[in-house]
């Protein structure tokens, strides 16, 4: 079983920054992709960023210069630094993972969430 836990939440001001870290335990072999989601209040959930096991990231156009994902794969730990933030960043931030275990399958698993609050 593997669990994920994510921190970094918090409520701040239009341009501000918060970095987001998910930390992964259990019986993990390897992490393929690595990935930040958002929802907010009425809307459908959206992929924020993401990040390969090569280090290969993408990012969604309205985020692109603001956010940087990263990792640091000895702690199968992804961050996701948010800087610039912007009302409209206000969502419950979720990371997803697709990994392979020691049985070798291929499993995803969704961090709890946390709220990102951003006040104009």
């Amino acid at each position: 079983q593997v669990q994920l836990v994510e921190s970094g939440g918090g409520l701040v001001q239009a341009g501000e920054s918060l970095r987001l870290s998910c930390a992964a335990s259990g019986s993990i072999f390897s992490i393929t992709v690595a990935n930040w989601y958002r929802q907010a209040p009425g809307s459908q959930r959206e992929l924020v960023a993401g990040i390969s096991s090569g280090g290969s990231t993408n990012y969604a156009d309205f985020v692109r210069g603001r956010f940087t994902i990263s990792r640091d794969s000895a702690k199968n730990t992804v961050y996701l630094q948010m800087n610039s933030l912007k009302p409209e960043d206000t969502a419950v931030y979720y990371c997803h993972y697709y990994l392979r275990g020691f049985d070798r399958r291929n499993y995803d698993y969704w961090g709890q969430g946390t709220q990102v609050t951003v006040s104009s």
